[in-house]
């Protein structure tokens, strides 16, 4: 096959997005020019690699297998293009950060504060669980990633850069909101809204339940945390969620965190690679900043969350 590596790109970018047109856009292409790419790509693989029905794409069989490849072969070009940056010292290029939910209320404020200092580095961010994250590493579509629990299936690199306290929060007229403490117990009793199963926040919510023996109904799983947040404001249950995402609503009583046994419990937040991977100079540009700058960064837009955590 003689296929090209904007060939692959372009694919893996409409894969990712289920779109021509917001390929499109991310790729700084047409449309026409997207479709164009993928058409000849399909020629050189002689096999369909989108089901097509109206404007909707899905993989095919022969395409969630191609991808596989293709991601691999961008990886390994990345990991090339990687180690020549280093030896030529360049801090420029775009860099690929995954992050968790919770980290998107701190991250993209110290991402212009690097910006500021490296202009010529471009990043961009990607939104996703732990557990995607993770297989985002693996396939090396990310080069660092910040989260609060690092992954343990795979080899990798994980450096605490600042503390991550975890919360309950209610309604402002819960009658937690109103005690001057509430022990753990009281819990029991309480209907738990939750994130899914593989979010570092769930994870912090099983471990607290498990160390005090609390075995509570969970009413509703939702994979974000602003979605959360709209349904403990609105009396629907209670939750354990990350301090770093409620300074909106709590500065406007619209949301409180009640001082409960055992909590705040306190994550670190962490900078991740892959183990061994040699990272471009932009990209340890940025670890280095994250880690020297992190901790002040959230400190200065947390501060009157202090007495909480």
């Amino acid at each position: 096959m003689n296929v090209t590596f904007r060939q692959l790109r372009v694919f893996a970018e409409v894969a990712r997005l289920s779109s021509v047109q917001r390929a499109a856009e991310q790729l700084h292409l047409t449309p026409p020019a997207v479709s164009m790419q993928i058409k000849e790509l399909e020629g050189q693989v002689g096999l369909p690699l989108f089901d097509r029905v109206g404007r909707r794409l899905s993989l095919s069989t022969a395409g969630e297998y191609f991808l596989v490849y293709a991601r691999r072969l961008l990886g390994t070009l990345k990991e090339a293009d990687d180690a020549m940056a280093r030896f030529k010292r360049i801090e420029s290029g775009l860099l690929t950060i995954g992050m968790v939910s919770s980290a998107k209320y701190f991250l993209p404020q110290l991402l212009a504060q690097f910006h500021t200092e490296h202009p010529a580095i471009d990043v961009r961010l990607r939104l996703g669980n732990r557990e995607q994250l993770a297989a985002w590493m693996r396939a090396n579509e990310v080069d660092l990633s910040i989260m609060g629990r690092p992954p343990k299936d795979f080899a990798n690199r994980a450096e605490p850069f600042a503390m991550h306290p975890h919360v309950l929060v209610t309604a402002p007229n819960h009658p937690f909101a109103l005690a001057e403490s509430v022990p753990a117990a009281a819990l029991a009793r309480e209907a738990f809204i939750v994130r899914e199963p593989g979010s570092g926040t769930r994870a912090a919510l099983e471990e607290y339940l498990e160390r005090h023996h609390l075995q509570p109904m969970f009413v509703m799983e939702m994979d974000s945390t602003e979605a959360i947040k709209q349904a403990v404001m609105a009396g629907l249950g209670v939750s354990l969620i990350s301090l770093h995402t409620i300074g909106l609503e709590w500065r406007n009583g619209l949301i409180a965190a009640p001082h409960v046994e055992g909590l705040p419990l306190m994550r670190r937040w962490h900078v991740v690679n892959t183990a061994g991977k040699l990272l471009s100079p932009a990209a340890e540009a940025l670890r280095y900043f994250v880690l020297e700058r992190g901790e002040a960064h959230l400190a200065a837009m947390f501060a009157e969350h202090a007495s909480l955590g």
